[in-house]
């Protein structure tokens, strides 16, 4: 089991957790909806990426007429 052989200050202690924060998230507006999306992702609201659609939501899909 290690041991420390002398105190850690505080001052020590916490720059040394300087870079371990979170960075708060960068949202772009998606060119199709508007609505706010993560760089480099799909968007969450229409589906598309790069102005092309790549998941069909589903609020295109009746559920009732394929279910009878």
């Amino acid at each position: 089991m290690a041991v420390q052989q002398n105190k850690v200050s505080k001052s020590r202690r916490n720059n040394r957790r300087g870079h371990d924060s979170l960075t708060p998230a960068n949202p772009n507006e998606c060119p199709n909806c508007g609505e706010l999306k993560r760089p480099h992702h799909i968007c969450a609201a229409c589906g598309h990426y790069d102005d092309n659609e790549i998941v069909a939501m589903t609020e295109e899909v009746d559920l009732e007429d394929d279910a009878a």
